[in-house]
């Protein structure tokens, strides 16, 4: 089933986008951590049009456990259903297992959807989880999936441009016992910072100005 799914998934792209994929030697053995941006609803889809690996889940939002669709594809497509807005136990301890069994998790920081159309600020639940998890973490920049774009594309039965940029992946320190929410700040930072210098100036969004992005950009 999942490979049927990965299949029609890469033909229906391909129908309604141009897609430039970069970065695939940046990609790490084993268990790690891919951090992405979200710009829209086809961000998930083109995480498994690029990556050909069963063994990479994803964290989705609860609201969508509500709906049969997203129940059905759930297991094919690994999706772990997640509380962003409270203390989900139960999750956590899912996605805890499925990496100490070497599994591979794409988390978007963002935790929802941009509504600009630019990077909004990073949540520090998810710095915490990749600190916690102690893999590497590979950033991965991706424009061209607004919804706003695309769907105007496919009313004038234009191909959207899409863009995949993957880059050097990196690790976070253990947190620290003293000043965790200063630490989970600047975790946070440094994901988004990293995401941000895989992207054009305009998408950066509220990490446009931000001093480690510019160390990362002049680097």
């Amino acid at each position: 089933m999942r490979r049927f799914l990965r299949s029609l998934i890469r033909f229906v792209i391909n129908l309604i986008a141009e897609v430039e994929i970069s970065g695939y030697e940046y990609l790490p053995e084993g268990s790690f951590v891919i951090a992405s941006n979200h710009l829209g609803f086809l961000d998930v889809l083109m995480l498994f049009y690029a990556i050909d690996r069963p063994d990479m889940f994803i964290p989705v939002a609860e609201k969508w456990e509500k709906v049969a669709l997203f129940r059905w594809l759930s297991k094919p497509l690994n999706l772990v259903f997640i509380d962003r807005f409270n203390p989900d136990i139960k999750a956590l301890r899912k996605i805890l297992r499925l990496m100490e069994a070497g599994n591979i998790l794409v988390i978007a920081p963002e935790g929802t959807r941009s509504r600009t159309e630019t990077m909004a600020e990073g949540k520090p639940g998810v710095a915490y989880l990749a600190a916690r998890l102690e893999r590497p973490i590979v950033p991965v920049g991706l424009y061209g999936t607004e919804d706003r774009k695309v769907l105007e594309n496919l009313k004038h039965l234009r191909r959207s441009k899409i863009v995949v940029r993957a880059g050097p992946p990196f690790r976070l320190p253990p947190l620290p016992a003293r000043d965790r929410d200063q630490a989970l700040r600047a975790y946070t930072d440094e994901i988004m910072c990293r995401i941000a210098a895989l992207l054009p100036e305009k998408y950066r969004g509220v990490y446009r100005d931000h001093p480690r992005l510019k160390e990362l950009l002049a680097q």
